[in-house]
């Protein structure tokens, strides 16, 4: 793994995220946590993916696997491919071919948002966003079930082409399971980014354009994306990708050919009851389940196989099915399927203004790709060698999201790459303003202006400036040119229009402000990292000059030059270098001003009419949100009826930004100051394309599926209770005629335990099913007392032989050690008197209260109460271990004690730890050499007496001095032994 991802501990709830790749049939949960980089999360059924299946019953939920195998038995209840009803009315088209591809659901209609809900019964109703929700919280247990700790932070992975209606149902449901969602982000940048994570060592400075096709079950999205190092303002050359184009189709995928499948199973399967005057099978939902499940099975083995023999017993009347099905025939159902597999190539090279040629790879993706035909097709299509199977079509998207949640996570620290995502649907503003086309004649002119431009790069902030208004006014906020949508893609997009703006306070705001200059009203827009847009705030700025008086302004320049200079201040190239970085950091998010994009800065200051500022000169204060945006806007709200002479830090910002004249000419063109005042407007907002759910129904929602959820852990908990009832009873029962149970116990007790486990018995098949939990446990925990004296027995004499083998050992090795230091000279002892007495005294006691309680047990019936205790033996074997590791450690630190010299001045013995300089004090030196010339010291490391013996004479005099000399990296003291040529 080229990834290095290095924990951190932080100050956060948990350190654990995670990602859930929410594909339409099956979901994948990825975490990363300390100690676990990157892992897929298995399921309770130990699968790596997991269906996208909620069954929902009157007084109990399903998930996964279980609900999908609740497909067949209630179909009705079981919900699937409900991601394709998120925000959508109920006109839309996508409502309507749901309805025909699962008419067993029963949709219902919300006037209030005219979208459709789930009536599952008179009394249960969800709507697709509650499902969603349910799901997500189910995804969210599996992970902290995985990454054993709680989980709140989570990156969600969505198509490339939902809009904002869609984007915003998503993180209403998210909101509901109570996750915190990092970013939502594009399933095909999620694949894209896990390819490049990878594959870091080979993305160098020349751009690379890789081709992603991913076609899922619901639908198949074409992305061309560029990977090449960018230099970063903070992290220096990082590998970086672009969305350069995308393509989709929105029901192209795997879905539909399993539905082409189930409808020629059923066919056949009429046709062999031709005649028999039964029913049509279509009109059955557990038959037509039954169907799907077997086309999804067919499909799967038809793409391995030429041919294959669809088989379902007791399909419906109790009459099997069995008929062969092959390739060919599939191939031939969804014929027009395959036609449209280009599709998305072409829009993808459309939108990226790419020409085949410079793609060098294409890449599948997706579990619909695995069928032979669609390669093919796609093959001819992109005109290529070969297509690219070295990734993982299944866990690439949740592999690249969880990069993407610990990137985000300030529990971790990750290597940076670059992500540069792209606008797929334009954004605009509309407005009408009144002009003056003749003398006297007044008209009105209606406006478009486009705020993010179709492939454009975000997240992303821009600010647009109305100057020709003084009163309350509204604008609206609108898709772009959706001309690459064809007519059937643009009535499943629903409505063209996002928001009307409505502004409250402009003419009171020029009332305040008479005096000043009016600057416009500037709105903020913020298109954050999930592709939601937002009105971040809209304001009315003023600006009027006021004069300084020449020594304070000459103070000020002094001390602001001084400063400047102290801190590296000026034109330097380092400032030069970094004004680089801020200007590739606009275009991640520019705002009015924005120096890498002149084009739309033009069309926006001019046709929003912004003021005829010019251009060369730096950027007015307002514009210095690219470099920081959140410092912009905490400077802007905590200042904002203070004059700009009070703001010394966007003074700052904007300084470096522009190109600031150098000190003198500041002195001489700035006699006066601008004082800028900023009043903040009031925003009411109408929401066109799809109504958010009120806060009120967004909370009840909350509260219900959170009482669902309680529900589901009560009845988990009673679930759990009788389970641990009835394995208790079977257990017990088994271990009466068990020998070694039977040994410990009389008849009289056997027969007493087994008539309460037989009457337990009885009642919890007779009333365990109203039994609550509580009352579970209870009976539980009266069998477990009843029970507890002979499971007491039985235990203890399995620890016995074990025990007091150790508990003899010990005494054994003990009673050495004791009688080894007592055997020590006196001259060495190390240990006091009293410290072996103590010993001796413990293993005494220990020795006669293991004699005597031995000798108590035998006389002891084996039904009785044991005395001999396996607590009792351990208590004894630590206590005598602990005062034998004692001395133990004494005697490994202690120190020899020193030798006393006998009459003639001589030591008795060397010492142990004696070392060789003080076994040669004198050494008698060579012919010619006088008695005061040092011999070389010996080596530390030959200690001892045995050393001194064996080492021979070294030589001193001038030549052990030039030696010494010649290597003055050796320490003295530690010279190498001399060779016999030095000699």
């Amino acid at each position: 793994m080229t990834v290095l991802l290095a924990d951190l501990l932080a100050l956060s709830d948990t350190l654990a995220v995670m990602s859930v790749d929410l594909g339409s049939e099956s979901m994948k949960v990825a975490i990363v946590k300390p100690g676990v980089p990157m892992e897929i999360v298995l399921n309770k059924e130990s699968r790596r993916k997991t269906p996208v299946t909620v069954t929902l019953k009157e007084n109990e939920r399903f998930f996964g696997d279980s609900a999908a195998s609740m497909a067949i038995k209630n179909p009705k209840a079981t919900l699937r491919y409900f991601q394709h009803l998120l925000g959508k009315q109920e006109n839309n088209p996508h409502v309507a071919l749901y309805k025909a591809r699962f008419p067993e659901h029963e949709l219902g209609f919300d006037p209030q948002r005219q979208t459709v809900y789930f009536q599952i019964s008179p009394q249960l109703q969800f709507s697709p966003e509650e499902v969603l929700s349910m799901l997500l919280n189910y995804s969210r247990s599996l992970a902290e079930d995985f990454a054993e700790q709680p989980i709140k932070d989570a990156v969600i992975t969505v198509p490339a082409f939902f809009n904002q209606a869609e984007r915003r149902a998503v993180l209403q449901a998210a909101r509901m399971a109570g996750l915190k969602v990092l970013q939502l982000i594009n399933d095909n940048t999620a694949t894209a980014l896990s390819y490049g994570v990878f594959r870091r060592k080979d993305i160098n400075s020349t751009a690379q354009n890789i081709m992603f096709y991913d076609m899922g079950s619901g639908s198949t999205v074409c992305t061309i994306v560029t990977y090449q190092t960018v230099k970063t303002k903070d992290a220096g050359m990082q590998p970086q990708l672009q969305i350069r184009g995308v393509g989709f189709d929105r029901t192209l995928g795997g879905l539909e050919m399993e539905l082409r499948l189930r409808e020629h199973l059923a066919g056949l399967f009429n046709e062999q009851r031709k005649g028999q005057r039964a029913n049509d099978v279509r009109e059955n939902p557990r038959a037509m389940a039954k169907l799907l499940r077997e086309a999804n099975r067919l499909k799967t083995v038809l793409s391995a196989n030429a041919d294959h023999v669809a088989q379902i017993e007791g399909l419906m009347d109790d009459v099997d099915f069995k008929a062969k099905v092959t390739r060919a025939e599939f191939e031939e159902l969804c014929a027009d399927l395959f036609e449209r597999v280009p599709g998305p190539v072409q829009q993808a090279l459309q939108s990226a203004e790419m020409k085949l040629d410079e793609i060098e790879q294409v890449i599948l993706v997706g579990g619909a790709t695995r069928v032979p035909k669609v390669q093919e097709v796609l093959l001819k299509a992109v005109g290529k060698e070969e297509l690219g199977k070295n990734i993982n079509a299944d866990e690439a998207a949740a592999m690249g999201a969880v990069y993407q949640a610990a990137a985000l996570s300030k529990a971790f620290k990750v290597k940076p790459f670059v992500v540069r995502d792209a606008v797929i649907y334009p954004i605009l503003v509309e407005f009408t303003r009144e002009v003056e086309e003749e003398t006297g004649v007044r008209s009105l002119k209606h406006n478009k202006r486009v705020l993010f431009s179709r492939m454009g790069p975000y997240p992303q902030r821009k600010v647009i400036t109305f100057n020709r208004y003084s009163h309350d006014f509204n604008f609206h906020i609108n898709y772009g040119d959706l001309g690459f949508l064809g007519p059937e893609d643009l009535r499943v997009f629903g409505s063209q229009n996002l928001t009307t703006v409505k502004l409250k306070g402009v003419g009171e705001s020029f009332k305040k402000y008479p005096d000043y200059e009016s600057k416009g009203i500037k709105a903020h827009f913020n298109l954050d990292e999930s592709g939601v847009l937002s009105l971040d705030r809209v304001e009315s700025v003023f600006e009027t000059l006021v004069e300084d008086s020449p020594e304070e302004e000459s103070t000020l320049t002094k001390l602001g030059n001084t400063i400047s200079s102290l801190f590296g201040g000026g034109s330097t190239p380092d400032t030069k270098e970094n004004g680089t970085d801020t200007v590739q950091e606009e275009e991640e998010g520019p705002v009015e001003g924005s120096k890498d994009e002149p084009g739309e800065q033009a069309e926006l200051k001019e046709e929003a009419e912004a003021p005829a500022e010019d251009t060369s000169s730096p950027p007015p204060p307002e514009a210095k949100g690219p470099a920081a945006p959140e410092g912009e806007k905490a400077t802007e709200k905590d200042g904002r009826d203070k004059p700009e002479a009070q703001k010394p830090s966007e003074k700052g910002e904007a300084g470096s930004e522009g190109a600031p004249p150098a000190p003198e000419e500041e002195k001489k063109q700035k006699p006066a100051r601008k004082q800028r005042m900023v009043e903040e407007i009031r925003v009411e907002l109408v929401v066109l394309d799809l109504p958010d759910l009120p806060e009120d129904q967004l909370a009840r929602s909350a509260q219900k599926l959170q009482d669902l959820t309680l529900r589901d852990l009560q009845k988990q908990e009673r679930e759990k209770a009788a389970n641990s009832l009835e394995a208790f009873i079977f257990e017990t029962q088994d271990k009466l005629y068990q020998p070694e149970y039977q040994e410990v116990s009389t008849e009289e007790q056997r027969e007493d335990i087994s008539g309460k486990l037989s009457a337990t018995s009885t009642w919890l098949e007779d009333e365990g099913f109203g039994a609550t939990t509580a009352m579970l446990k209870e009976k539980l925990a009266e069998l477990r007392k009843l029970c507890h004296g002979l499971f007491f027995r039985v235990e203890e004499r399995k620890k016995w032989p074990e025990r007091l083998s150790a508990l003899d050992n010990l005494l054994n090795h003990s009673s050495m050690f004791l009688k080894g230091a007592r055997l020590i000279p006196e001259m060495d002892q190390i240990f006091t008197e009293v410290e072996m007495t103590t010993l001796e005294k413990i293993i005494n006691e220990t020795w006669a209260w293991k004699n005597t309680t031995v000798a108590e047990q035998a006389k002891l019936s084996a039904t009785e109460k044991p005395v001999l205790l396996s607590k009792d033996i351990e208590a004894k074997m630590a206590a005598l271990d602990r005062e034998v590791q004692y001395l133990l450690n004494k005697a490994k630190f202690a120190k020899p004690r020193p030798r006393p010299r006998d009459k003639n001045g001589t030591r008795a013995e060397a010492p142990l730890n004696a070392s060789a300089s003080d076994q040669s004090e004198k050494v008698i030196p060579p012919p010619g050499q006088t008695e005061d010339t040092k011999p070389i010291p010996e080596p530390e490391k030959e200690t001892g007496p045995e050393a001194a013996d064996s080492e021979p004479l070294e030589l001193g005099g001038p030549a052990a001095e030039s030696e010494q000399k010649e290597h003055p990296e050796q320490p003295t003291g530690q010279k190498g032994t001399l060779k016999n040529d030095e000699l």
